[in-house]
């Protein structure tokens, strides 16, 4: 097996740990204790409050990085013809959606002013998972 069809495919466990993960933590002023969130727990309270953007950021944030992931596997491993290539390059812009309403959301946390935001770890981790996808897209690209 090839080094880029097992980095691509650590993302299969890269991935979920990082919808996990706190991506930051979050307080509503400095004297009270920080909230963690991640991911799953954003999605879990959108459910709550709306369910069609609830729905929105699934597809995003975990069902377009992964569909991304076994597309480069199939494309990688031979299984998948290179005419795959254009919708993997529509599926890969889909799956960075969620990276920049991350971005959104701290730059707006911040300018608030009111609270405290704490960048976690797993943001970390689901920013190197993005760029590693990235990565392998470009890599793919200008060798075949």
């Amino acid at each position: 097996m090839s080094r880029l069809r097992l980095l691509n495919l650590s993302l299969l466990i890269l991935f979920p740990i990082a919808w996990a993960a706190p991506l930051m933590k979050a307080g509503l002023l400095p004297l009270f204790s920080l909230s963690e969130i991640s991911v799953l727990s954003g999605i879990g309270a959108l459910w709550e409050k709306d369910k069609f953007l609830a729905l929105v950021v699934v597809f995003f944030a975990i069902l377009a990085p992964i569909g991304k992931v076994l597309a480069m596997e199939g494309l990688l491993s031979g299984r998948l013809s290179d005419r795959v290539k254009p919708w993997l390059y529509h599926l890969g812009r889909l799956a960075m959606a969620d990276v920049f309403l991350i971005a959104i959301y701290i730059t707006v946390a911040k300018g608030i002013g009111v609270g405290r935001l704490e960048v976690g770890w797993g943001l970390y981790l689901f920013t190197l998972c993005v760029l590693v996808s990235l990565g392998l897209s470009i890599f793919t690209k200008k060798k075949t």
